[in-house]
C-alpha cells in the first residue's frame, strides 16, 4: 500500500544532457517510486525546470538525510533546488479588509479539504469580517492602519506571524499596500488577487470603470507579492465574457466569481509546490 507521504524536488538549472537520468536514477537506486514528473526547458534562456515527486514508502534514505544525499547531483548541475514533503501542511494567514467573497471561498475549500492548508489566523485592518472568523473558529486580529502608523502596525503583524509559524500569506482582497520591508520577510510566500484590468482602470471601482468603457471580457490575476506592487510573478489568470446586457451589478458579481476561482487555484498550486519563480515569471507545473 502506498505511503501517504511523498517527497517533492523543484529544480532550475542550466540545461544540459543527463539531468533527468541522474535525478531519476537517484530515486530508483534508493528504492523510490516516482509518482509524478514534469519538466520544461526554456530555449531562450537555456534553463531547465523540473518537478519530481516520489513515494517515501520504502525509500532507502531517511527524510532528514535526503538533502545531503542529493547535494552532489545538485552541485554537478549547478541547481537551484527545493525539497518538500507532502505530509507537511503549510500554515496560512489570510489578510482581509471588508470584502468577504475570497475569504469565504478559501475557508470553505480548506474546511472541505479541497485546499490542503491549516488556516491559522485571519488578519484585517477592519472589524467587519470578525463574525466570519468566529463562525469558522479561527483567531481574528485587527490592526487598523493609517499613513502615520502603518509601519508600526506591520511590525506587530510580523511578530504575530512569526509567533504563529506562518508559511503562507494570502491577501484575500486586502485593501492595503504592504511595505517592501514586510514583503522581504516572506519572499514568494505572499499571494495576491486583483482584477486583470491593470494598468487600465486603476483605483476605486474598477468594475464601474470597465462598465462605462463597455468591456467585453473581465478577468482576475493572482500573483506573488513583491516590492513592485502588482507586478509580481503571475501564478494564475482567467477571464469571463460580459456583454451590453450585463448591468454593473452583473459585472461585479462575475468579477467576484472569477476572483475566487483564480485565487483558490493559485493557492492550491502554491501549497502543492507546483510553482517555480524564475526571472519575475513563473513555471507552473500541472
Amino acid at each position: 500500500m502506498r505511503s501517504k507521504e511523498s517527497a517533492i524536488i523543484l529544480i532550475s538549472c542550466p540545461d544540459k544532457k543527463g539531468i533527468v537520468f541522474k535525478i531519476s536514477h537517484f530515486i530508483y537506486a534508493n528504492n523510490g517510486n516516482i509518482l509524478r514528473s514534469d519538466q520544461h526547458a526554456d530555449e531562450e534562456s537555456g534553463t531547465f525546470f523540473m518537478r519530481i515527486e516520489w513515494d517515501l514508502d520504502g525509500f532507502a534514505i531517511e527524510k532528514n538525510k535526503i538533502i545531503k544525499a542529493f547535494e552532489p547531483i545538485a552541485a554537478e548541475y549547478c541547481m537551484n533546488w527545493q525539497l518538500h514533503f507532502s505530509a507537511k501542511q503549510q500554515r496560512t494567514a489570510l489578510f482581509v479588509s471588508k470584502m468577504d467573497h475570497c475569504l469565504y471561498d478559501i475557508l470553505l475549500k480548506a474546511k472541505e479539504g479541497e485546499i490542503a492548508t491549516d488556516v491559522v489566523c485571519i488578519i484585517s485592518n477592519h472589524e467587519s469580517l470578525g463574525t466570519i472568523a468566529q463562525y469558522f473558529g479561527i483567531p481574528f486580529f485587527v490592526f487598523p492602519k493609517t499613513k502615520q502608523n502603518k509601519l508600526q502596525q506591520e511590525q506587530k503583524e510580523l511578530a504575530l506571524l512569526k509567533d504563529l509559524d506562518i508559511d503562507c500569506i494570502v491577501l484575500a482582497r486586502y485593501m492595503q499596500i504592504l511595505s517592501a520591508n514586510f514583503v522581504l520577510h516572506y519572499p514568494y510566500q505572499i499571494i495576491n488577487i486583483h482584477h486583470s484590468f491593470l494598468p487600465a482602470f486603476k483605483g476605486a471601482k474598477p468594475y464601474h470603470q470597465a462598465y462605462q468603457h463597455g468591456v467585453k471580457i473581465i478577468g482576475a490575476t493572482s500573483h506573488y507579492v513583491t516590492e513592485l506592487l502588482d507586478q509580481g510573478p503571475i501564478i494564475e489568470q482567467d477571464v469571463i465574457r460580459v456583454s451590453h446586457k450585463d448591468s454593473i451589478d452583473d459585472i461585479i458579481r462575475k468579477g467576484k466569481d472569477i476572483e475566487k476561482l483564480v485565487l483558490s487555484r493559485a493557492l492550491k498550486k502554491h501549497l502543492e509546490h507546483k510553482v517555480l519563480v524564475y526571472a519575475n515569471k513563473t513555471i507552473v507545473f500541472e
